[in-house]
C-alpha cells in the first residue's frame, strides 16, 4: 500500500490517512518511552511484535462482543483501523499493586489488590497524565455519564477475559492501560476500544517466577526487552505462520535474528 498523508505521530505509533473515509492506517514504531517521554530509546522489532499481539487481542475481544477500532492487519507494522474521536482519558485497570500506585499509597509491589481497581488519568503528557476522578471527568465534560458507564463495563469485561487468556499461558496480568474513542454515525456516537493492547501498556509477569515480560524492563534498565516481548508473542502462538510456511509473521529463527537484546 502506498504511503498516505500523515495525520498524527505519537510516542509509539504513527497514524496515516486510510484508503476509505472513516479509516486510518496505524503504524507501530520501535521507539520506546517511559516516564511521560522523559526516557527514550529503541526496542528492536517491538513494532512488529506489538502489531501482532494487539491484532490478536483485539480480534479475540471482538469475538466476545467488545467493539473495537481494529479492522485488519495490513503488514508487519500496519493495521487498518476505524477513525474515532479519542476520549482524553487513560483507563488503568489494576489487579496487583505495581508502578505508580505503590509510590502513591505505600503498597508493596506484587501485593494482590482486594478487588480489581479502575483508575482514570487525564491524557496530557505535559501535565504528567494526572490521576483524576469521575467528578473531574463530568465537571470538564471529557465524557458523559453513559459513556463512562460503557467504559467501566468494557474495562471490567476486557480484564476478565485477558486475565484468563494470559493465565492459560502462565502469565499474570498485573495491570494495563486502555484508551477509548467515539465512533460517530451522523449526530450519534458510541464508545469503542481504541489504541492498542501490548506489552507497552500492560504489566505481564511470569506466573511462576514473576519475571517481567513488559516495558518495565526498559523503564528499570533490566535489559532483555526484545526477548520479553518475543516471549509473550511466542506463548500466544504468534511467532509462526498458521500454515507453517514463510510470510509476514515472524517464525522463531527470524524473530531471533530481528529482535536483538537492547544494549545498555
Amino acid at each position: 500500500m502506498s504511503r498516505r498523508r500523515q495525520i498524527y505521530e505519537g510516542k509509539a505509533k504513527i497514524l496515516y490517512e486510510g484508503p476509505e473515509p472513516g479509516t486510518l492506517i496505524q503504524y507501530f514504531k520501535d521507539d520506546a518511552t517511559a516516564f511521560n517521554a522523559e526516557k527514550k530509546g529503541t526496542i528492536n522489532g517491538k513494532g512488529v511484535i506489538n502489531n501482532r499481539i494487539s491484532e490478536h487481542i483485539f480480534t479475540r475481544l471482538s469475538h466476545i462482543g467488545v467493539p473495537t477500532h481494529f479492522i485488519r492487519r495490513l503488514n508487519m507494522r500496519e493495521q487498518l483501523i476505524r477513525q474515532v474521536e479519542i476520549v482524553p482519558i487513560e483507563v488503568v485497570v489494576r489487579n496487583v499493586a505495581a508502578g505508580s500506585i505503590c509510590k502513591r499509597l505505600g503498597l508493596e509491589e506484587g501485593q494482590p489488590l482486594p478487588h480489581t481497581l479502575i483508575e482514570y488519568y487525564y491524557k496530557d503528557d505535559a501535565l504528567g497524565d494526572p490521576l483524576i476522578s469521575e467528578e473531574h471527568i463530568a465537571c470538564f465534560n471529557w465524557a458523559g455519564h453513559e459513556e463512562m458507564q460503557d467504559i467501566a463495563a468494557m474495562a471490567i469485561r476486557i480484564n476478565d477475559f485477558m486475565c484468563g487468556m494470559f493465565a492459560a499461558i502462565d502469565i499474570r496480568l498485573v495491570d494495563f492501560k486502555l484508551e477509548f474513542g467515539r465512533l460517530w454515525d451522523g449526530d450519534f456516537s458510541r464508545i469503542i476500544l481504541a489504541d492498542e493492547i501490548s506489552p507497552d501498556g500492560c504489566r505481564l509477569w511470569d506466573l511462576n517466577t514473576n519475571e517481567k515480560l513488559d516495558k518495565d524492563r526498559f523503564r528499570r534498565d533490566l535489559g532483555g526487552e526484545s526477548e520479553a516481548y518475543q516471549e509473550v508473542a511466542r506463548r500466544l502462538g504468534l511467532l509462526q505462520n498458521e500454515d507453517g510456511g514463510p510470510g509476514e509473521v515472524l517464525d522463531m529463527d527470524h524473530a531471533r535474528s530481528r529482535l536483538r537484546p537492547q544494549k545498555k
